[in-house]
């Protein structure tokens, strides 16, 4: 009961044991609820899959129908004394199971695409992943340097953040048309919808991270003679790295949310287009893989930066 408790107790960080596990089931969970629907026929099965045509002419084997249609099939045909259908319960071709997404995983890598212009997935990703690095490397080298100034001067805060404020109301995917105008039909205006969707929210989040830098770290310094960009340089930008490091980590999660629709601006390319096609041919499979490789793509970056953090700032990982 101890145990239970300290897991609710307010303000108390887990062990490291009760974290791994708490993690766990942050992913078992799901997968749990996905299988119970995937694999317990009276859960959520609205399908049936024809096993047994019977005396229906328009039935084939293995084709997926409405419960209802197949219960007044059934019922037709028993009172015309024809050969009845059979079937099994079963989801709807557009939920597939989580066997058939992991196979995906793999065959949608080594499967050739069924049209010659077409990209294999690896490709698409990549494609994908240089969009990304772009739009998200081109809006951190404007928007950090400009959230910095607006948090330590209110001259800048002034100019620059009642624009910002406003600008970041405007949805990026409706600059798709005039990006492309400006841009061409390419990767640049895919670049373009991910600068503006993220580079507004840069100024703002890290602005704020500024402000809320110890005040008696820059009396301190000024104290001692610090002045200008002598205190901008080697007192703000020091005492912000780390939570500025965070923001990022934090804000490249939002490029990843404009991509699904910077894609689809100009010529279709990237992870964006396979979803589409698949969907297209029907390959729902490939579609939850590609989905869920774009998350593990996500989640390996965040972890891999939240390591690389903790080497580029070490005395943060000591103050732990």
């Amino acid at each position: 009961m101890s145990g239970t408790g300290n897991l609710f107790a307010v303000n108390r960080t887990l062990n490291s044991r009760q974290k791994r596990i708490v993690t766990l089931m942050s992913f078992l969970i799901p997968i749990l609820l996905w299988s119970m629907i995937s694999y317990v026929p009276f859960i959520w099965h609205p399908k049936v899959e024809i096993t047994s045509v019977g005396d229906v002419s328009y039935f084939s084997d293995g084709m997926l129908v409405d419960r209802e249609l197949f219960e007044t099939e059934v019922l037709r045909t028993r009172e015309a004394g024809a050969v009845l259908p059979e079937g099994l319960p079963a989801n709807p071709v557009y939920l597939p199971a989580p066997h058939e997404v992991v196979s995906a995983l793999y065959t949608a890598f080594t499967t050739e695409p069924q049209r010659r212009n077409e990209l294999w997935l690896h490709e698409s990703l990549w494609s994908s992943i240089q969009i990304i690095f772009w739009g998200f490397f081109l809006s951190s080298l404007i928007g950090v340097p400009l959230g910095i100034l607006c948090g330590t001067y209110d001259f800048f805060s002034k100019l620059f953040e009642p624009f910002v404020e406003f600008f970041r109301y405007l949805p990026a995917p409706a600059f798709g048309a005039l990006a492309v105008a400006i841009l061409g039909i390419h990767e640049a205006p895919k670049i373009a919808i991910i600068f503006i969707g993220t580079i507004f929210q840069q100024i703002l989040i890290v602005s704020n991270s500024t402000r809320k830098l110890d005040p008696a770290l820059l009396e301190a310094a000024m104290t001692l003679g610090a002045r200008k960009l002598s205190l901008l340089f080697r007192v703000v930008i020091p005492g912000i790295a780390t939570d500025v490091y965070r923001d990022l980590r934090i804000l490249l999660g939002w490029a990843w949310t404009y991509l699904i629709v910077a894609e689809l601006i100009g010529t279709s390319s990237g992870i964006t287009w396979f979803i589409t096609q698949q969907a297209r041919y029907k390959n729902f499979d490939n579609v939850y893989a590609a989905i869920m490789i774009i998350g593990i793509i996500g989640l390996l970056t965040d972890i891999i930066l939240a390591s690389l953090g903790k080497r580029i700032f070490p005395w943060q990982r000591a103050k732990k």
